[in-house]
This record gives C-alpha cells, sequence and structure tokens, in this order.
C-alpha cells in the first residue's frame, strides 16, 4: 500500500495497490472491495492496447496504463493498522465515488473528517449523499 495522506484523529489513508491488498481489505473489512478491484483492474487491462513493437515488450506500459484509469481504491487505517472504511474512486468528475465502513456500514457516522481529509487531498467531492450507497 501507499501512503495517500493523513488525517484527523491519527489516521492515515493508503492506495490500495494490487489485488493480494484488495483481497486483505476485503477480509478485514468484511466487505466486497476486493470483487469491485478485481472487475475494474479486468475491464482497464481489456481497455489497453500495447504499442507497436516486440511481443515481449507488449505489456509494458500495461502497469501505468492501469493507474491512469483504474479507479482508485484507497483504505483508512488507525494508529494500530485497523480498518476504517474504505474507498473506490473513479478518475471521471461524473462517476460516482464509494465510500463504505466495516460491514458496509456507514462511514460517515465515525469517520466524516477523515472522509473530508481525502476528499480535500484528491480535490474531489466525497459528500455521503452521492458516496455512501446505502443510505440513498
Amino acid at each position: 500500500m501507499e501512503y495517500v495522506c493523513d488525517a484527523p484523529g491519527g489516521t492515515t489513508w493508503f492506495l490500495i495497490e494490487t489485488e493480494a491488498e484488495a483481497i486483505r481489505e476485503s477480509a478485514l473489512m468484511g466487505h466486497a472491495v476486493e470483487k469491485h478491484f478485481r472487475q475494474a483492474k479486468a475491464r482497464a487491462s481489456a481497455a489497453y492496447v500495447p504499442a507497436p513493437g516486440p511481443f515481449f515488450e507488449q505489456e509494458i506500459g500495461l502497469k501505468a496504463h492501469l493507474r491512469r484509469t483504474m479507479p482508485r481504491f484507497f483504505t483508512l487505517r488507525d494508529p494500530e493498522g485497523e480498518g476504517l472504511a474504505t474507498a473506490m474512486v473513479p478518475w471521471q468528475e461524473d462517476s460516482c465515488p464509494i465510500v463504505v465502513g466495516p460491514g458496509n456500514r456507514d462511514p460517515y457516522i465515525e469517520q466524516a473528517a477523515a472522509i473530508r481529509a481525502l476528499a480535500a487531498h484528491l480535490g474531489r467531492d466525497l459528500d455521503r449523499t452521492r458516496c455512501y450507497p446505502y443510505g440513498r
């Protein structure tokens, strides 16, 4: 995982970078981020068009392509490493981000300030009415 930003209460946001990290996040948080990570990676991989050249060089740009096109997956952790919230934030402004807590519970009840910190860092709106799918 890659450090993203600090948040209030000694919490920290990290970027989930690999499928193994997504699997761990699903197990820790009791939700389906692993499934969404795999689906997003599969869609982005299918859309990848390698540069012309030798076959063994065709996947050189795949990692950069995935990083540019896949939604970003974030995890909020407390100082002991416990999971507090997970966010999926697409690059496109018109696509709806999703933020959930453990077991898909509402993270905004206890983590609103931390979610605002991530929103400010990303320059995105992560308002509860838009991002918490079970509160609509």
